[in-house]
C-alpha cells in the first residue's frame, strides 16, 4: 500500500515515559504513578467527576454495564451503526440491546426514535458519538430524566469534541474512551471509564480492582482489603499508561493536525461533492478521527473501494449494521424502521487519516477517487 489506513506514531516522551516507569519507578503493573496523572489529566481537560483508566474501551463498557445494574430482562436502546463492543458489554449482563436507526446528517442515534423504543424493561440509553460528531446530548438526557434511564455515552471516538461548552464523554452518567492504536490518541490498546454520576464512583474503584476494596485500604479506611463485589482486572499496565500520558501532552496538536487534514479532504474534493458525485461528513465540533465520504449507491462504493485499494490506497467500509449481523439477530432486538442505517452503511467509505499523513499523501488518495470518477 502506497497510504495506509491508520498508522500508530510517537509525538514525545512515550518511549522515555516507559523507561521512566520501569527504571525509575519501578512499577510496570496496574495503578501507578502514570495511571494516575493519565486520570488526573481527564478529570482536567474533559471536566467529569472521576476517571478510571481501562485496558479498553470495551473494558469500560463492560464496566459501565455492571454500574447500570442491567440484567436478563432488562433493555438498553442504542444504535446498530456502532462497533460490536457497544452492545457486548450489556449482552453479556444477560441485557437486550434495542437497536433504533440514525439521523442521516450526523450518523448518530436518532433521538426522536429514543421515545418509541422505551418500554418497561428499558434502563439504559447508550448514544454513540460516531466520528467524534456529537449526539444531541440535550434532548437524549432529558428523555432519560423523564424516564429515570441511566445515560451511557459511547465516546470511544470522541476525545476533546464538544459540546456546547462541554465535552463528550462527561454528559452522561458514565463515559467510555479509546486509546486503542486506531484512535486520535493512542496507547496501542487502551480506554477509560468516566463517572460522572457521584453515586457509581466507589463501586467503579472496586469493579475496577478486581471487585476488592484496595482503594479504600490505601485510603486508611479499612485495615485489610478483601473480596466486596463482582470485578475484574480493568485497569491496563502502567507501561500502557506511561505511553498514553506521553500523548495526552500533545493532544491539543495532535487534534488539530487531523482537524486540519480533514479540511484537506474537503478542499481537495469539492468539485465531486458540488456536483453530487459524493458526500462529506459535518465537520462541526468533531475531533477529526474519521474522514468518511457517501457514494450514491451501493455498487459504486464497492466499485470505488476496489479502485482505491487495487491503486495502492487502503481505504475501509464501516459497519456491518449490528442488528443485521448474527449475534444481533441472536441477542438483540429492532424498533422501528433501520432504513437510514441500512443505507448509510452500503454507501459509506472511510478515507486515510492519521497524524503524520502529509499533504502529498491526501493528494494521492484524492487524485485516486477523481480518476474513477473521470473528473478533474
Amino acid at each position: 500500500m502506497r497510504i495506509q489506513f491508520n498508522k500508530p506514531f510517537i509525538v514525545g516522551a512515550e518511549l522515555n515515559n516507559i523507561a521512566r516507569a520501569v527504571l525509575v519507578k519501578g512499577v510496570t503493573s496496574g495503578d501507578g504513578d502514570f495511571t494516575r496523572l493519565c486520570q488526573a489529566w481527564l478529570e482536567d481537560n474533559l471536566g467529569c467527576g472521576k476517571a478510571l483508566l481501562t485496558h479498553s474501551c470495551t473494558a469500560a463498557l463492560e464496566m459501565a454495564a455492571i454500574l447500570c445494574g442491567v440484567g436478563p430482562g432488562d433493555e438498553v436502546i442504542m444504535p446498530s451503526f456502532t462497533f460490536v463492543s457497544t452492545a457486548n458489554a450489556f449482552v453479556l449482563r444477560g441485557a437486550t440491546p434495542v437497536f433504533i436507526d440514525i439521523r442521516p446528517d450526523t450518523l448518530n442515534i436518532d433521538e426522536q426514535l429514543i421515545p418509541k423504543a422505551i418500554t418497561e424493561r428499558t434502563k439504559t440509553i447508550v448514544p454513540v458519538h460516531y466520528a467524534g460528531i456529537p449526539c444531541a446530548m440535550d434532548e437524549i438526557c432529558d428523555i432519560a430524566l423523564g424516564k429515570e434511564l441511566l445515560v451511557v455515552e459511547d465516546a470511544a471516538q470522541a476525545l476533546l469534541s464538544d459540546y456546547d461548552d462541554k465535552k463528550l464523554g462527561a454528559l452522561g452518567d458514565l463515559g467510555c474512551l479509546s486509546f486503542h492504536e486506531t484512535k486520535n490518541i493512542i496507547s496501542g490498546e487502551g480506554g477509560a471509564l468516566l463517572i460522572n454520576n457521584d453515586q457509581f464512583i466507589e463501586r467503579a474503584e472496586i469493579i475496577w480492582q478486581k471487585g476488592t476494596n484496595r482503594k479504600n485500604f490505601e485510603r486508611g479506611v479499612v485495615n485489610k482489603y478483601t473480596w466486596v463485589d463482582i470485578g475484574s482486572s480493568f485497569l491496563p499496565s502502567e507501561i500502557t499508561a506511561a505511553f498514553l500520558y506521553a500523548q495526552m501532552n500533545h493532544a491539543e496538536e495532535i487534534i488539530t493536525r487531523r482537524r486540519y487534514l480533514c479540511s484537506l479532504y474537503i478542499e481537495r474534493l469539492a468539485l465531486l461533492y458540488n456536483t453530487g458525485h459524493i458526500c462529506h461528513p459535518p465537520i462541526h465540533n468533531g475531533n477529526g478521527h474519521i474522514f468518511y465520504v457517501l457514494t450514491n449507491t451501493s455498487d459504486e462504493k464497492t466499485k470505488l473501494l476496489s479502485h482505491l485499494n487495487n491503486n495502492g490506497i487502503n481505504a475501509v467500509f464501516h459497519y456491518v449494521p449490528l442488528h443485521s449481523s448474527p449475534a444481533g439477530r441472536k441477542y438483540g432486538r429492532v424498533s422501528g424502521s433501520m432504513n437510514v442505517t441500512d443505507d448509510i452503511s452500503s454507501r459509506i467509505i472511510r478515507l486515510p487519516i492519521y497524524y503524520e499523513m502529509k499533504e502529498q499523501d491526501i493528494d494521492m488518495v484524492t487524485e485516486e477517487i477523481f480518476s474513477f470518477y473521470g473528473t478533474r
